[in-house]
């Protein structure tokens, strides 16, 4: 009997699920993530710790346990906080830079998300910075995201990746999209047009790079994409309600997130929700033109899917 052809994969966090969107929305876009990588000839993997158990991939009900968020007893995992959460039992959502340890444990080469994690807007006074950045100077995953999430300093964060010398590579743009919106005002050294021609940078960064991660910026689309004087004028408000209340650390973006779908009546989710499957739709495609350079050669497979 002939061998199966193994699809490749493409990561998916589940941060998004139980502290980016509203509950029954996140379930709903979790199945539709997964359909659109499909489509592209890939196979989703949503990461996550479940009773302390690493999953690659989950079933129904772990998803709507996790979408369940904190009030059902999920915590927010970054890399660091993996092992003692499988240790103590603990039932977690990762965030990218968790994502991106067990993604390439796994075997995945690339990873599709909203937006990065990174330099606070405070960051000067705080020293918060989001372990997502040298996640991506640790791991070999090519993550597809819309940017940096727009509540953070976006220079300083693009700076912060230079100096890790992590690629930030445009996908059909030449400025850094800042999430909600396509443009940031940053410009960007290297861009691409087209999958086959992504493929081939990412493969060439691996061969000069073979450990660090590479950033590509996929604008939201234009249909969906908010105004830039709404978003800004939200954020401004979110993050004064943030300091208000004294909220720091790991619940400051969820936090955040919550305000601005509250201030803005929901168009940020829709925004989220529409980046999120562009995001994934590229990944696909990226991880099926990969899987054309490199075949079945990629790397050990630490985390192994049910």
């Amino acid at each position: 009997m002939a061998k199966e052809k193994r699809r490749p994969g493409v990561a998916l966090e589940s941060t998004i699920y139980a502290f980016g969107l509203p509950y029954p929305k996140n379930v709903e876009l979790g199945w539709k993530l997964a359909r659109t990588i499909a489509a592209a000839g890939a196979e989703a993997k949503t990461f996550a710790v479940v009773d302390g158990e690493l999953r690659a991939g989950l079933t129904d009900g772990e998803l709507d346990r996790i979408a369940r968020g904190a009030e059902g007893g999920v915590v927010k995992l970054a890399a660091s906080d993996l092992g003692p959460a499988m240790a103590l039992g603990l039932t977690g959502a990762t965030t990218v830079s968790a994502t991106m340890a067990l993604a390439r444990g796994a075997g995945l080469r690339v990873f599709a998300t909203g937006g990065i994690g990174g330099v606070h807007r405070d960051a000067a006074e705080t020293f918060d910075e989001s372990q997502d950045l040298t996640a991506l100077a640790r791991y070999p995953v090519a993550v597809v995201s819309a940017g940096a999430k727009a509540v953070l300093d976006l220079p300083k964060t693009v700076e912060r990746l230079e100096t890790l010398g992590v690629p930030i590579v445009g996908y059909q743009t030449a400025e850094l999209p800042a999430f909600y919106t396509r443009t940031s005002g940053i410009k960007l050294a290297l861009t691409v047009n087209d999958v086959p021609t992504l493929a081939r940078v990412v493969h060439a960064h691996w061969r000069i790079h073979p450990h660090v991660g590479l950033l590509v910026a996929n604008p939201i689309p234009v249909e969906h994409a908010l105004p830039q004087a709404l978003i800004d004028d939200a954020i401004a408000r979110a993050i004064a309600d943030a300091k208000d209340a004294g909220v720091r650390g790991k619940a400051l973006t969820p936090f955040l997130l919550k305000r601005l779908a509250d201030i803005t009546e929901g168009k940020s989710v829709d925004a989220n929700i529409a980046l999120a499957e562009n995001n994934a739709r590229l990944a696909g495609e990226l991880a099926v033109a990969l899987h054309a350079l490199f075949g079945d050669d990629d790397g050990p497979h630490l985390v192994r899917s049910p």
